[in-house]
């Protein structure tokens, strides 16, 4: 019989597979095309203009992000870059203006509504420059995640883009601790950290059992608080290793059996009273929690032989104006005097500000305002504060106990001072809405025991670099452990407020209680 030509095998296969691989792309362009359509929105809804700033890879495969995300409909009609040969260039035919200088013009002449900010590598500190550029104007503005930076991406959705945040406003590069490295001292050992329910006390355990230690105690009063930090470390953490107690730190026939129980080589003391306002009409609340308390546990951490002791501080014992910054100043000295009785501990005090949304902070009192529709209430126009987020300082405290020898004060770099003012108003923009037109901005005064700063070391004393970026060491006076051991037991015969506040400054030489209307306030 006749054979067929091979040719015709040849011509079959590559027939075959024309028709295998069409009917496949005409299935997908009817899909892509199908759902295209349910995606798109009505033609009435009017696109967003939009601008990006970054006309690197980023900014581009955000561009092609856009164009394909038709749940929200969005046009760009511009780009920003810094870099001067780009400038008048079109990437993908969107013009790039210029640099930053351009915003605030061309927001007005091209009428946008949103700005991108590509720029996945920026340092803090300009990306702050630009965030101040962008809340000058009325768009709402979004940035690019960080683990973009270096992502083999061909598009990014802008869904993925998040919005700005308070954390952003900080001036700083954030603080890289190694935790393998600085940690090493917890690994293995039993740490007990009192308040560990509160927002500093909750995120050193979280940063402590990264560290491997062989046991955690989480000491505090709210059983809510030590509640769910239990629950979120059991996931991450053996549960057999968590401990947790409900138990005021002021109670030391309590704690004496905490000792006793568990044990502890290392001790975290985040435990005190923080509202200044609220501890101007209760010193002897105060005193009871924030002197006492520490004392308490610090003389049983000498008398069991913990290896290290490190209390939680604050800039306002520095010169303090109010009940709480002297029941902290006076917590630091306590340590300073144990660390010369117990040889064989480590008591070292660690000092910083205010710390970005936690619950004694500025910040969600700000967000629950602003969400109420205003006032935004701010006692001085003219008043600064350093502020930190939670995880920076927690990994500064745990690196600062490392290094500490016994009895230092470590201060730990807050950046530059922040107007509160100003973080008002980049809360409001954050918000979408306008200081003064949409929420209001209103002065109340200065607070009983407020300043307009803090500051960071003592009148006639200063700081002391430490082998480490981001952590001074305080150059304080010797305190003699059986003096303070007499002033602190003269609390027993203090039986009204002016008897504490009086007890306090003769502990605390340089506290001036802040009585007085704000022009007479001692900044």
């Amino acid at each position: 019989g006749q054979t067929l030509p091979r040719t015709i095998y040849i011509l079959g296969f590559f027939l075959v597979a024309a028709g295998v691989a069409g009917s496949r792309l005409a299935l997908r362009f009817y899909l892509s095309n199908f759902y295209e359509k349910l995606d798109k929105p009505a033609q009435s809804q009017e696109k967003k203009r939009v601008m990006i700033i970054g006309a690197g890879s980023a900014g581009s495969i955000l561009l092609r992000g856009i164009e394909h995300n038709h749940k929200v409909p969005r046009e760009v009609l511009a780009f920003v870059d810094d870099d001067p040969a780009k400038k008048g260039v079109y990437l993908n035919n969107v013009k790039i203006y210029g640099g930053r200088e351009c915003i605030p013009q061309l927001v007005k002449e091209l009428k946008l509504d949103e700005i991108f900010i590509a720029l996945p590598s920026i340092t803090p500190r300009d990306l702050r420059t630009v965030l101040q550029t962008c809340n000058n104007t009325n768009c709402k503005t979004f940035v690019m995640p960080s683990y973009f930076c270096g992502l083999e991406a061909t598009r990014i959705d802008p869904s993925a883009m998040r919005p700005l945040r308070v954390e952003d406003l900080l001036a700083r590069d954030p603080v890289d601790v190694d935790l393998r490295k600085f940690g090493a001292y917890l690994q293995g050992q039993k740490v007990l950290v009192t308040g560990a329910g509160g927002s500093i006390g909750s995120e050193l355990c979280r940063q402590i059992i990264q560290a491997e230690p062989s046991q955690l105690i989480l000491l505090g009063r709210g059983e809510n608080s030590i509640y769910e930090i239990y629950h979120e470390l059991i996931e991450c953490f053996p549960p057999a290793r968590l401990y947790p107690v409900i138990m005021n730190v002021a109670n030391k026939d309590g704690l004496r059996e905490v000792f006793q129980t568990y044990k502890p080589d290392v001790v975290f003391h985040a435990a005190a009273h923080k509202h200044v306002p609220l501890m101007e009409g209760q010193p002897e609340e105060a005193v009871l929690n924030n002197v006492f308390g520490t004392w308490g546990l610090a003389e049983l951490a000498g008398e069991y032989g913990v290896k290290h002791f490190v209390m939680i501080s604050t800039d306002k014992a520095v010169n303090p104006t109010s009940v709480m910054g002297a029941t902290k100043r006076t917590a630091e000295k306590i340590c300073q005097a144990l660390n010369k009785k117990y040889s064989q501990t480590i008591y070292v005090a660690v000092r910083f500000g205010n710390v970005l949304g936690s619950r004694g902070s500025v910040v969600p009192l700000f967000r629950k305002q602003i969400a109420a529709g205003g006032p935004v209430t701010i006692t001085d126009p003219r008043i600064t504060r350093y502020f930190m987020t939670i995880p920076e300082a927690s990994k500064l405290v745990i690196q600062a106990g490392s290094i500490g020898q016994g009895g230092e004060v470590f201060v730990l770099d807050m950046g530059e001072p922040v107007r509160i003012q100003d973080l008002a108003e980049h809360m409001i923009h954050l918000a979408g809405y306008e200081p003064n037109v949409d929420i209001e901005i209103k002065y109340t005064g200065l607070r009983p025991g407020e300043k307009l700063y803090e500051e960071l070391f003592l009148d006639g004393e200063g700081l002391r670099p430490s082998p480490y970026p981001k952590i001074s060491c305080a150059i304080l006076h010797d305190e003699d452990p059986e003096a303070l051991l007499e002033l602190l037991q003269q609390f027993s015969g203090c039986k009204t407020e002016e008897e504490y506040i009086a007890q306090l400054q003769k502990i605390v030489h340089n506290y001036h209680p802040n009585h007085f209307d704000a022009e007479e306030v001692r900044a």
